[in-house]
């Protein structure tokens, strides 16, 4: 996975941060959505890497519930942790046992829970 992960870490647009992020989001059945972050001039118009995985599987027909496990790589050196945005999706869509992995481009690697990244989340029982 690290290595699919580095390969991946090409196909990033980030030319503002210059903070590429990569990430393979692995479905319950074995399938494999890729993901890069994409920045913009308009900062917000930007997409993280593991929503851009995540979006991808939804847009192949996958649901909420189908997600095996995410492996997210920043090409700092150092491991980054998905940024809020990204931790309300994967809260919403992965069970609260899925593992979340770390990578840096050295190959560390840290290993969290939704439930370890995302202990109080806000999903659809806080809008009633």
């Amino acid at each position: 996975m690290i290595e699919k992960l580095k390969d991946l870490l090409q196909n990033s647009y980030s030319p503002y941060s210059h903070f590429p992020v990569s990430a393979i989001v692995v479905m319950k059945d074995g399938r494999e959505f890729c993901g890069v972050n994409v920045e913009n001039a308009s900062y917000g118009a930007g997409i993280c890497a593991e929503r851009s995985a995540i979006l991808a599987s939804i847009s192949h027909g996958y649901q909420k519930g189908d997600f095996k496990e995410l492996h997210v790589m920043v090409g700092s050196g150092n491991i980054g942790m998905p940024c809020f945005l990204c931790r309300q999706v994967i809260s919403e869509l992965f069970d609260k046992d899925t593992v979340i992995y770390c990578y840096s481009t050295n190959g560390d690697v840290e290993e969290h829970t939704v439930l370890e990244l995302c202990p109080y989340p806000f999903g659809e029982d806080d809008l009633v």
